[in-house]
């Protein structure tokens, strides 16, 4: 259990003009840092710029370390293509709602070989994101304002012929005037016609039902300008209401509500807090297929008859205020290491101010009417010794992760299998504790679904309640690591990456031969806890 950020930067580190300061996020390939700029460097590692720079630079900025220098052939080729998109974008264009690119660098240093031919984009810093926002409280004072900005920057896209391909709360960055700007372009694509090329992958609870299952070719999956007003009505209903438009406790459970939806078989579920204009718009965002969706042109003239605003216009007073105001709450939040019930996801690349995983939320509530002891009983078998207390964090957990890995009973065999389920462990000489065996200066990565990390590692003993959604982070960020052409049943390379890394795994080729008995004992408890008829 030592990796938390995909890439690691130490504190001080120098690239070009900019010195690393703290961490910001991170995602399952790369990870951003704040830095200050301190002047030219020469010597080690100063790096040669790819792009030209962007006007005057700030005394602050974002650097996005995207790791394109060292790795499998297959994964490079792979995160070659999502750097290429980003920086395309971004060269290409310039607008008021979408986050600004400074210059771009690729680091030079043989003495780092995890950093080394790294890319390193220099962003706008922002103070947040709407993930952020949206945790500190439900149904934010600001959120039609932030609603009709971020509108505007999805037809900026469009007019300019791009797809952002993956919008969601984590990927609407909040500046310092409370203004909102789109981030995370490494999934956007050109459009060719009325269609584009996009990485077949996305967020599900953004995802229309047409690209759920869609055809992926060898250019990757065609998507339109209607996936982003699709995605634009999911947020819209989760910001102004709190809850999401198709019912569901998990992104699964709503992945099918959205299919069921598509062939007629369903209906939305609209909230009866959504103001009557937004629920026109809703309804014209979430059509049951992409023809009938309201075209980007006339959601922004919608939008704006609905929040009284036009395009380009000053930042509202209430809105500045708000933002104020925030700043200091969203500070105080981050600095609780509070297990939050973030609606927001990763993705594959940087979009939230947080340390999950892709699709991750932090859904510990037990629902009315059903018993801790029976909780998840098709998937968690009831009658081999999990303690009832801890079924609905582990189930839920799970659920939170959209990995097909990481399920119920694979965290419960490996809370077995690391503690016997005690929650008291305490194992000094090792420096684990807790009912998951968390080393402190790990956990401060994973303790909540968003926020930046605890400005010191947490002190021990860790709550279940801490330590088993933790895990479950964890465990969905080190999934889709783990290379695909791996041989062995992947829940057991999950288990083993959890007790040492996925790149271990990885460069091992599969569990390593120390973990190997470890790995015997989950594959024993997983067998015990899984239901009948379940594999």
């Amino acid at each position: 259990m030592k990796e938390a950020y995909a890439v690691l930067v130490p504190r001080g580190y120098r690239i070009g003009d900019w010195e690393v300061r703290r961490p910001i996020a991170t995602g399952a390939f790369g990870s951003v840092y704040e830095a200050r700029r301190t002047g030219p460097r020469t010597g080690p590692h100063a790096g040669p710029r790819t792009g030209s720079r962007c006007g005057a630079q700030p005394e602050t900025a974002a650097l996005k370390f995207l790791p394109t220098g060292t790795g499998t052939p297959r994964r490079l080729a792979h995160l070659r293509e999502l750097v290429d998109r980003e920086v395309t974008l971004h060269r290409r264009l310039s607008r008021p709602r979408l986050i600004r690119m400074y210059e771009t660098l690729t680091v030079d240093d043989p003495a780092h070989p995890e950093l080394d031919g790294a890319t390193v984009l220099v962003l706008e810093k922002a103070e947040g994101s709407l993930s952020t926002l949206l945790t500190a409280g439900p149904r934010p004072a600001a959120g039609p304002e932030l609603l009709a900005q971020i509108c505007e920057g999805l037809a900026q896209l469009h007019r300019a012929g791009w797809v952002h391909g993956d919008l969601k709360p984590a990927n609407v960055l909040l500046m310092r005037d409370g203004s909102a700007r789109l981030a995370d372009f490494n999934t956007a694509a050109e459009l060719e016609g009325t269609h584009a090329y996009s990485p077949a992958f996305s967020t599900p609870d953004y995802t229309p039902p047409e690209l759920l299952w869609s055809e992926v070719g060898v250019r990757g999956r065609q998507v339109r300008p209607s996936a982003d007003v699709w995605a634009f009505g999911v947020l819209a209903h989760l910001t102004l209401t709190g809850s999401f438009p198709l019912p569901g406790g998990t992104p699964s459970a709503r992945r099918d509500a959205a299919a069921a939806y598509a062939r007629g078989s369903d209906e939305l579920r609209l909230s009866s807090q959504l103001p009557p204009p937004w629920r026109d718009i809703v309804c014209a965002c979430l059509t049951r297929t992409h023809a009938d969706r309201i075209g980007t042109e006339a959601l922004l003239r919608r939008v704006a008859a609905a929040t009284g605003t036009t395009c380009h216009s000053p930042l509202p007073q209430r809105l500045r205020r708000y933002a104020s105001t925030h700043r200091r709450r969203t500070r105080l939040l981050l600095g609780g290491m509070a297990v939050t019930a973030a609606v927001a996801a990763l993705g594959f690349g940087i979009g939230s101010f947080a340390h999950a995983p892709p699709g991750v939320r932090a859904s510990t509530a037990l629902p009315a009417a059903v018993a801790p002891a029976t909780y998840g009983a098709a998937e968690l078998r009831t009658d081999r010794g999990v303690p009832p207390s801890y079924r609905p964090l582990i189930v839920n957990a799970a659920h939170d992760c959209p990995q097909p890995e990481v399920t119920p009973a694979l965290i419960a065999a490996m809370l077995k299998a690391e503690s016997d389920f005690d929650p008291a462990l305490s194992d000094p000489a090792k420096d684990e504790y807790g009912i998951a065996r968390w080393t402190p200066r790990v956990l401060r990565y994973w303790i909540r679904a968003d926020g930046e990390p605890a400005a010191t590692a947490p002190v021990p003993p860790f709550s279940a309640a801490v330590s088993i959604p933790a895990m479950g982070r964890y465990l969905c960020f080190i999934a889709p690591n783990l290379e695909p052409s791996l041989p062995g049943d992947r829940r057991m390379l999950v288990a083993a990456a959890y007790r040492t890394s996925f790149r271990k795994v990885n460069t091992t080729g599969g569990v390593p031969p120390e973990y190997r008995d470890y790995c015997a004992r989950v594959a024993r408890y997983l067998k015990e806890y899984t239901p009948a008829g379940r594999t």
